[in-house]
């Protein structure tokens, strides 16, 4: 189940990402608009980070702060469904037992490669939706997001609930 939960969490990179929705209140990128800021402590930046932060780099900052809190928070499912179907799964045999931690390492030979594909697949294809080529990008910005992408927005929306009010989009990405 773990398997199929990756599969299809690589396919939903490959959907079309839907350009033509986009709002002031997204693209505005500035640390007193990001979305996130709840009471009692506001915009929580102990560091200082988005002080020193120009727009650009503060994009970086959230496109990889959403990116590794979607990726944890699909480590902690594939960890807990791990864990209740162990050794009941039709996969493999349902040869697969122990805790969830060693589950990756008992999957038969070829598995990995192919897991590690769709990972790199997926990944290919967030980058070309949000990034500039580096072709285009000058060697001093390494990494530069695209002036029109939302990070974390790669359009998946299968189920239709990003909604269009942008006051409602930013509570919902302040919930995620």
């Amino acid at each position: 189940l773990t398997i199929a939960s990756l599969l299809v969490g690589s396919a939903a990179a490959f959907a079309p990402a839907p350009m033509g929705k986009t709002s002031s209140a997204v693209n505005a990128f500035t640390a007193a608009d990001l979305p996130g800021a709840l009471a009692p402590m506001g915009f929580f930046d102990p560091l200082g980070f988005a002080e020193k932060a120009d727009e650009k780099t503060l994009k970086r900052y959230r496109e990889a702060e959403v990116t590794h809190g979607r990726v944890a928070m699909l480590a902690v499912i594939g960890f807990l469904v791990g864990e209740a179907v162990e050794g009941s799964s039709f996969l493999f045999d349902a040869q697969i037992t122990g805790p969830a931690i060693t589950h990756f390492t008992q999957v038969p030979d070829g598995w990995d490669a192919l897991i590690i594909t769709f990972i790199g697949a997926a990944e290919a294809q967030r980058a070309q939706i949000g990034w500039v080529d580096p072709a285009d990008a000058s060697y001093d910005q390494p990494g530069l997001l695209r002036d029109d992408y939302y990070p974390g927005d790669i359009g998946f929306d299968p189920l239709g609930l990003r909604p269009e009010d942008p006051e409602e989009l930013n509570l919902m990405i302040t919930k995620e």
